[in-house]
């Protein structure tokens, strides 16, 4: 593990290629948690003692929303029958980033035929298709090849708990809903480093290493507030959303504050689509560091919370699904005031 005080800064990692702020190698040639190492048993019980009031709030969406998904993935389905008179099972069919999602380490590598993953792991070794790992001997024939390697279940088996902090950039946006909100959630607009620095100090926050930082930029929001026919069409049209800024100046915040996950109200975490000629900051953030991505979080509870306690910083918990090679995740998600 390395220490917090010998982590590099974002300025002292090296390039890949064109691609600047590599972290492979900053916890071992092998890790697969990336930016989750920063998750240490020290930091987690520090960031216990941000509860309060004992609230606790669910940042999960309904896994059944939404019904039409963003970026042609496939709708979930839930199906439930009876056995007997009074017992009932059901099964759920879901695409794990048609709502609330943590993207893995498989879902997003570098780009520009290079086409690989966190610490250099080869896209094309991984297996694809149906996967059937059905007991621990299973398990044990497939540890040395890559068929589960970066996957899920690594965060799964650890945990990404500590303490969260949300930047509220609507609130921040339309001084506490005084002004219109300047942009459309459902529109390309970047937020930029600068816009979540100005925030986080309107708010009285300073970052700790480790925290998890949440970011509510107004896509679920709206989401409630337009019709269906509204929320349906999404579906049927190119994406555009707000969300971060691609750019070095937003690399150099994220790393340098030593976040150990990043999340959204947002179906896509960056500004979508991206500028042309400009890299996605999932290469970055996944590919480069190891980073989960949490997109499509309902954060509008703990946004009312935070603004009455005037408390932005909670302990947060989060168990991804314990899927062996898996690509993303439902986040199974809560803050606790």
């Amino acid at each position: 593990m390395v220490e917090e005080k010998k982590l590099p800064t974002f300025g002292e990692l090296p390039s890949f290629h064109e691609y600047t702020g590599c972290a492979w190698g900053v916890w071992g040639p092998d890790d697969e948690l990336g930016t989750v190492n920063l998750l240490t048993e020290k930091v987690v019980a520090e960031a216990v003692k941000e509860v309060k009031q004992g609230k606790m709030i669910c940042l999960n969406l309904p896994i059944n929303y939404p019904g039409k998904p963003c970026f042609k993935r496939q709708p979930p389905i839930h199906n439930q029958w009876m056995k007997s008179e009074a017992t009932n099972d059901d099964m759920l069919m879901i695409n794990t980033q048609s709502g609330s999602q943590w993207d893995g380490m498989r879902h997003f590598g570098i780009f520009g035929g290079h086409n690989v993953f966190y610490n250099n792991t080869p896209a094309a070794s991984f297996a694809r298709g149906h996967f059937f790992i059905s007991d621990p001997e299973e398990l044990e024939k497939e540890k040395n090849r890559h068929k589960i390697k970066l996957g899920i279940h690594n965060w799964a088996k650890h945990g990404i708990c500590g303490r969260g902090v949300l930047l509220d950039m609507v609130r921040f946006f339309t001084e506490g809903g005084a002004k219109p909100l300047p942009y459309d959630p459902w529109a390309t607009h970047a937020i930029t480093a600068q816009d979540l620095a100005a925030c986080a100090e309107q708010q009285g926050v300073t970052f700790k290493t480790g925290d998890i930082l949440l970011l509510r930029v107004g896509f679920t929001l709206k989401w409630f507030a337009v019709t269906r026919a509204e929320r349906e069409a999404l579906a049927g049209k190119d994406e555009t959303f707000a969300g971060i800024e691609q750019s070095e100046d937003m690399k150099r915040f994220l790393w340098d504050n030593h976040f150990a996950a990043i999340a959204s109200d947002m179906p896509s975490l960056e500004r979508w689509p991206t500028p042309p000629g400009v890299p996605h900051m999932h290469q970055t953030i996944l590919g480069l560091w190891g980073m989960p991505i949490g997109e499509f979080f309902d954060l509008e509870d703990l946004a009312e919370a935070c603004a009455v306690a005037n408390k932005y910083t909670f302990f947060f918990s989060s168990w991804p699904l314990n899927v062996l090679g898996g690509v993303a995740s439902p986040p199974n998600a809560a803050a606790y005031l």
